[in-house]
């Protein structure tokens, strides 16, 4: 039995979409400090001074290549993103919720509500720290709330 040529079209259709949609993902992958660029290697060697280093990826994402070095710093986790030049992109940091300002306290807990929440970060872009991001569980389900800094919810940042 053979298939029309439109479901044969319509099937080739879809099939080729969703490769394409797979592969437009960001792909996330180990790496060892061997195979970071030069540049990447001295920011990791700088801003890891004092750290464990937790591991090293490499992603690639609409065609830019992001390093990324996990951190364990003071007890507590650090995660510094930079491109191919080494450049700093954006680092993110557990922090307290106690630690924060009562604004943001407040907002956190408002928009966490019943779900349980592991961890809050920090997240600085080119300097400065731009919003909080809070990790929580809710129904088996893990998700991420975003605050900004005066400590109102945001949509997801990019």
């Amino acid at each position: 039995m053979s298939l029309p040529n439109s479901l044969l079209n319509a099937t080739l259709v879809v099939s080729i979409s969703l490769v394409l949609a797979v592969s437009s993902f960001a792909q996330e992958r180990r790496v060892k400090m061997k195979d970071l660029p030069s540049a990447v290697q001295k920011t990791v060697t700088e801003v890891s001074k004092g750290a464990s280093i937790k591991g090293l990826s490499k992603e690639t994402e609409k065609g830019e290549t992001i390093y990324e070095a996990e951190l364990y710093v003071d007890g507590h986790s650090k995660d510094i993103s930079m491109d191919s030049s080494g450049q700093v992109i954006e680092i993110e940091e557990q922090v307290q919720l106690l630690s924060l300002p009562e604004a943001v306290q407040e907002g956190i807990k408002q928009s966490v509500g019943t779900a349980h929440m592991s961890m809050v970060e920090t997240v600085t872009k080119g300097g400065v720290l731009r919003y909080y991001e809070v990790h929580v569980k809710k129904g088996g389900k893990n998700s991420e709330i975003y605050i900004g800094t005066d400590g109102k919810r945001i949509v997801k940042p990019e």
